[in-house]
C-alpha cells in the first residue's frame, strides 16, 4: 500500500512539475512574442522614417539653402508674394497648399439645408439672367450649393483669382471643341483650380484624371512628365471626355455628372429610373457624391457671375501675364535656367507643372517650354549656354537612372486582397512603400485590417513576386487577347463589358470605337462578338 501511495504521489508531482514548466515555457514565448511584436513595430517606424528620408535626399540640390521651403507641419496661411512682404499677390506654390482638392463635401449639399438671408426670389432671378447654353435650376440642392460657394467657403477669394488666369485659357480650348465654355466651371469642383491637386484616390490635376482614363486620352505619365498637372493638355484630354460622354447622353447634366462617376453609374440611373435621361429624373438613383456635382457646378457657374453682388474680392495671384513658349530637344533643368537667367525656380514650376522633377526630358522627344515674357531674349541669347550650364551635375547618371526606374504617374494600381497574418508593415514592405502611404490611399485611420478587405496600393513600388490572389492590376484583370484583322486590332465582347470601359482598358477614345464600328450611344453589346480596337501598328 506504501509503495502504491508512494508511487501516485510521485506521479502527481512529476505532472505538476511538467505542467509547470509548461506554463513557464508558455509564459516565456508569449512575452518573447510581445517582443518581437514591439520590435517589428519599432522597427516599422525606422524603414518609414528612412524611406522619407532616403526620398528627401534624391531632391536635386543647387547647393544653397532653400529660405522658401514649406514646412508642412507650419498652420497655414496666406502668404505675401514680395520680399518685402508689401504686396498683396499670392504666389500660387502657397496657394497650391492652401487649396484642399476634398474642400466641397458633395454629400452635404445632398443632406444639409444651408440658410441665407438673401431670398429665393432673388437667386432665381439671376440664375435665369445668367443666360447659360447649359440648362440651369434652381431648388434646395442648388441652393445650399450656392450659399456654400458664396458664403461659407473661405477659399472662394482664390478661386475667383485662379480663373482669372485659367479661364480664359481653357474657355479658348473648349471653345476649339465647339463645346460649351461653361464647363470651365467643372474644374472648380474637381480641383479649385488647382493644377497640382492629388485626391485620396490618387486622381491628379486640375481636371482630377485617374491614371487610366488619363492614359486613353493621351496625356503623358512618365518618369519625367506627369501631363495630368498641365493645366493645357489635361483640359484637351477634359473636352475630349465630356465630348464623348455628351455623345453618350444627349445632355450636359448627365454628362457632368458622368465626369465624377463614370458613364456606367449614370447607364444604371438611368435603367432605375425607367430609362429618364435628365439629371433631375435619376437624381435619387446616382451615387450620394455624384447627386451634388451638377448642383456644385450651377453653383460654380452663379459665383462666377455673382461674386461682387456678394461682396467677394478675387485673390491677385502671382503669375505671369505673358509667357513665350521653347521647343525643347534636350535635357534641360529648371535650376539651370535659373541660375543663368535668373527666372526663379518656383515661377518655372508654377508655369511648366508637368516636370515633376524639375526636369524637361528633351533628348526623349520633343517637349514645350514656358518662360516669362520678360525673359524670353535672354533665353533665346544664351540657349546654348544654360543646356551646358552644370550639365553634369543636373544630370547625374546615378540620379537619372533612379528617376528613370522609379517609373511615373502611378503605374497600373495594385489591388491587394489582405491574408491571413497580413498586417500593414509587411504589406508596405512587399509594396516598397510606407505604412502611412497605405493608409493614406485607404482611408484607414487605424492600423487594423480584415481578412478579405482590399487595399488599392499605387506607385512605383511594386512586389517581388505576387501570387494570383495576392493582388492584382487593372490590366490583369483577366483581359481577353486581342488580335488582329484586316489590319485592325479586333477585341471579343465580354459579359458585362461596356464600350467605355473597353476604351479605357485599351487605350483609346469612347468615340474612335464608336466611328470604327458604326456604334452609337443606345448599341447593345452582344458578348462573343468582335469589335474594331484600333489599327493595327
Amino acid at each position: 500500500m506504501k509503495k502504491v501511495l508512494t508511487l501516485v504521489l510521485a506521479s502527481f508531482a512529476l505532472l505538476f512539475l511538467c505542467e509547470n514548466s509548461y506554463a513557464q515555457r508558455l509564459f516565456k514565448n508569449r512575452s518573447r512574442v510581445a517582443q518581437l511584436e514591439a520590435r517589428i513595430d519599432s522597427l516599422q517606424k525606422a524603414y518609414d522614417s528612412l524611406y522619407v528620408e532616403y526620398q528627401a535626399m534624391l531632391q536635386p540640390v543647387n547647393g544653397e539653402g532653400d529660405d522658401n521651403a514649406y514646412d508642412e507641419s507650419e498652420p497655414l496661411q496666406t502668404i505675401e508674394y514680395n520680399a518685402d512682404n508689401i504686396d498683396s499677390l499670392l504666389n500660387l506654390y502657397y496657394v497650391q497648399k492652401m487649396m484642399d482638392v476634398n474642400a466641397v463635401d458633395m454629400a452635404e449639399i445632398d443632406r444639409d439645408t444651408l440658410v441665407s438671408n438673401i431670398p429665393d426670389s432673388v437667386y432665381v432671378r439671376r440664375l435665369e439672367n445668367m443666360g447659360s447654353f447649359i440648362p440651369v435650376q434652381f431648388n434646395r440642392y442648388v441652393k445650399n450649393s450656392i450659399i456654400l460657394y458664396t458664403e461659407k467657403l473661405s477659399i472662394t477669394p482664390r478661386i475667383l483669382g485662379l480663373y482669372s488666369y485659367y479661364g480664359p485659357i481653357m474657355e479658348e480650348i473648349f471653345d476649339e471643341y465647339n463645346l460649351p465654355k461653361e464647363l470651365v466651371c467643372m474644374a472648380i469642383i474637381e480641383s479649385a483650380f488647382n493644377p497640382k491637386a492629388v485626391s485620396r484616390a490618387r486622381a491628379k490635376g486640375m481636371w482630377q484624371f485617374m491614371y487610366g482614363t488619363a492614359k486613353s486620352y493621351g496625356l503623358t505619365m512618365n518618369s519625367f512628365v506627369e501631363e495630368r498637372f498641365d493645366p493645357v493638355a489635361s483640359c484637351h484630354a477634359a473636352a475630349k471626355y465630356l465630348r464623348d460622354s455628351y455623345m453618350v447622353f444627349g445632355d450636359w447634366s448627365l454628362a457632368i455628372a458622368s465626369y465624377n462617376c463614370g458613364t456606367g453609374n449614370v447607364n444604371k440611373a438611368i435603367r432605375r429610373s425607367g430609362g429618364k435621361t435628365d439629371f433631375w429624373s435619376v437624381y435619387q438613383y446616382l451615387p450620394r457624391e455624384t447627386r451634388g456635382y451638377f448642383p456644385a457646378f450651377i453653383a460654380a457657374l452663379y459665383t462666377l457671375k455673382y461674386y461682387r453682388e456678394h461682396a467677394i474680392t478675387p485673390a491677385q495671384i502671382a503669375l505671369p501675364a505673358h509667357v513665350d513658349t521653347f521647343h525643347v530637344n534636350k535635357m534641360l533643368h529648371f535650376n539651370q535656367i535659373s541660375e543663368v537667367i535668373g527666372v526663379p525656380v518656383e515661377q518655372l514650376r508654377d508655369i511648366n507643372p508637368q516636370y515633376v522633377h524639375d526636369i524637361i526630358p528633351g533628348n526623349e522627344r520633343t517637349y514645350i517650354l514656358k518662360i516669362p515674357y520678360s525673359y524670353t531674349n535672354a533665353f533665346a541669347d544664351k540657349e546654348e549656354e544654360i543646356y551646358k550650364y552644370k550639365d553634369t551635375v543636373f544630370f547625374n547618371p546615378v540620379r537619372i537612372k533612379h528617376i528613370k526606374e522609379s517609373g511615373g504617374g502611378d503605374g497600373q494600381r495594385v489591388v491587394y486582397k489582405v491574408k491571413s497574418g497580413d498586417n500593414l508593415g509587411s504589406i508596405a514592405r512587399r509594396y516598397r512603400t510606407t505604412v502611412a502611404n497605405i493608409k493614406r490611399w485607404n482611408g484607414l485611420k487605424n492600423n487594423n485590417l480584415r481578412v478579405g478587405q482590399r487595399l488599392y496600393i499605387y506607385g512605383s513600388g511594386s512586389a517581388g513576386k505576387v501570387s494570383s490572389g495576392d493582388g492584382e492590376t487593372a490590366a490583369q484583370k483577366s483581359t481577353p487577347t486581342a488580335n488582329t484583322k484586316d489590319g485592325y486590332v479586333m477585341y471579343t465582347i465580354q459579359k458585362g463589358d461596356t464600350l467605355s470601359k473597353i476604351a479605357s482598358r485599351h487605350g483609346v477614345s469612347l468615340s474612335s470605337l464608336y466611328k470604327l464600328n458604326n456604334m452609337n450611344a443606345k448599341t447593345k453589346l452582344q458578348p462573343g462578338k468582335k469589335i474594331r480596337i484600333k489599327k493595327a501598328e
